[in-house]
């Protein structure tokens, strides 16, 4: 199950990255500007938004299995269109597909996990599972790379069209339904209940705006940090790559922590953890940029692995939290998630792209991750009542009670 798991929540990011050392390949192959080329990861990006949103209602009402399958059927076809594409609108259209069914896996993997466990398993399984997809993720460009190299481009979509391929026999033949378990307990009123239920709940804001609020450092850090090493540094890219490993590495060793600290540790004390080595490791890199130490990568990607080392107790505790204010709906929550977060991530991105590239000095884009985490611990203080579910279990008892009085 853990296999499958990463398997489904691997699939779609890592043909994602897989592609990007091609792009500059791929513009002159079609003879098109390296900003339309870039469009084959940008509209990927959006695919995967809009369809978390969607993919996890219909597993609500439909079933896991099925709703799985049929998008990474769609993957699948839609990766044969990416390999054997002859114009570059035509290969922007097959990556967009193929990301409306890559993203099923992600959305249905946090669905499923909520299904299988316990609420105070959740966490450690999600940080399990993304543990073992980093260090996957992290090869993924390299892997691309090479293949580019010595096959040309098309043999990366070979390669990723036929890796989903195994993983959809694979969850064909070995992957059970798994909705039913809840549904049995207490059935969903669709998806419009859901969302009524879930967006009343001030629990339920306050740990879906951390989770996003934490995903929303890493896109910003992210489309900031080449311009900091490039430009600011005067450090080559290949430098500024090695060195954004090391934050990989870091939320990589964040996710195994929190596999082991879960049994004996609270959900709501895990996130508090590490919202605050989020925030010091934020605050520490503004305090090197303003005593101008910050001008060294080691200073700024050193002190930011302890931020992604924070991250990842944030991220997967949160993620918990929310799938399990009411767990009939797990595939609607977890697609509002991820559409929140790939969706707005995006955006930020491009902010902190601006404030790496327009300022000669890092501090505005430190500035930023420090607002975020402040943001993510202020959701969790004023959203988030003591003592959590419990208290929000009742609220949502009520609604639904003045739901069944209405009909």
């Amino acid at each position: 199950m853990l296999l499958l798991l990463v398997a489904m929540t691997g699939i779609a990011p890592i043909s994602l990255y897989m592609l990007v050392p091609a792009l500059p390949e791929l513009a002159r192959t079609f003879g098109a500007d390296i900003s339309i080329a870039q469009m084959t990861v940008s509209l990927y990006m959006v695919g995967l938004a809009f369809s978390q949103l969607i993919m996890g209602p219909l597993s609500d009402r439909f079933g896991r299995r099925p709703v799985l399958l049929a998008g990474l059927g769609l993957m699948v076809i839609a990766g044969i269109a990416s390999s054997f594409a002859f114009t570059l609108p035509q290969l922007i259209a097959a990556r967009f597909f193929q990301a409306l069914g890559g993203a099923t896996g992600m959305v249905m993997s946090r669905a499923i996990i909520r299904d299988l466990y316990p609420r105070e398993r959740v966490g450690a399984m999600i940080s399990l599972v993304i543990a073992v997809m980093m260090i996957a993720q992290m090869l993924s460009p390299l892997a691309g790379g090479l293949l580019e190299i010595g096959f040309g481009w098309r043999s990366i979509f070979y390669v990723i069209t036929g890796a989903s391929v195994i993983v959809t026999l694979a969850i064909l033949i070995l992957l059970p339904e798994t909705r039913w378990r809840i549904a049995t307990e207490s059935g969903g009123g669709g998806f419009m209940a859901d969302a009524k239920v879930l967006l009343r709940s001030r629990t339920f804001l306050g740990y879906l705006l951390c989770y996003v609020g934490s995903s929303w450092i890493i896109f910003t850090f992210a489309g900031g940090g080449p311009y900091v090493v490039v430009n600011q540094m005067g450090r080559s890219s290949a430098e500024y790559g090695a060195w954004f490993a090391c934050t990989g590495f870091g939320y990589l060793m964040g996710n195994v922590f929190c596999v082991r600290l879960a049994p004996r540790r609270g959900l709501e004390q895990l996130i508090w953890f590490g919202l605050a080595l989020q925030f010091g490791g934020a605050l520490l890199n503004v305090v090197w940029g303003l005593a101008g130490l910050n001008q060294m990568p080691a200073w700024l990607f050193l002190t930011h692995m302890i931020v992604m080392f924070g991250n990842a107790f944030v991220m997967s505790n949160s993620a918990a939290g929310a799938l399990s204010i009411r767990p009939q709906a797990a595939g609607a929550t977890s697609g509002m998630m991820g559409f929140l977060q790939m969706g707005l991530g995006s955006l930020c991105s491009q902010f902190g792209a601006y404030l790496g590239g327009h300022f000669t000095t890092p501090v505005p884009l430190n500035i930023a991750l420090v607002l975020l985490s402040c943001g993510c611990a202020a959701a969790m203080i004023f959203l988030v009542p003591r003592g959590g579910i419990v208290a929000t279990k009742r609220m949502i008892e009520e609604a639904e009670g003045e739901e069944t009085g209405l009909l």
